[in-house]
């Protein structure tokens, strides 16, 4: 009698649908930077670079948007959210759209001295 060889499954195409999937995967997916909610257009400046933490506080403001820590907000909840801040030696960093009124920077920056957070790096795009 003949002895029957055990038949073993083929993995070659499982492997081969893991790495199109694999791919698939990484190709469609977004890598986050940063936690920015507004497109905004910095000016430019020579000032000395510093590096930036993601645990830091950033506010962004726009000519008619505001955010706080990636999230829009509005004047009186960036209020809230400035109150919650324990620590006033931690940094606040401030992204200010170029084209924004003086109006609107005076009170982000009324709200900060308000509840003594004094620590700003305000961000600027590289001159060149």
């Amino acid at each position: 009698m003949k002895r029957r060889e055990q038949l073993g499954i083929d993995l070659t195409p499982v492997i081969d649908v893991v790495f199109i999937l694999l791919i698939f995967f990484i190709v469609t997916s977004v890598f986050k930077k940063e936690e920015l909610a507004l497109m905004l257009d910095l000016p430019e400046a020579n000032a000395k670079e510093t590096q930036i933490k993601n645990d830091q506080i950033f506010i962004e403001l726009s000519q008619d948007k505001l955010a706080i820590k990636g999230i829009e907000v509005s004047f009186i909840s960036l209020e809230d959210n400035i109150k919650q801040i324990k620590d006033n030696k931690e940094p606040v960093i401030v992204r200010i759209d170029k084209n924004t009124t003086y109006d609107r920077v005076t009170k982000v920056l009324d709200l900060l001295q308000k509840y003594n957070l004094n620590n700003l790096a305000l961000v600027t795009n590289k001159a060149e």
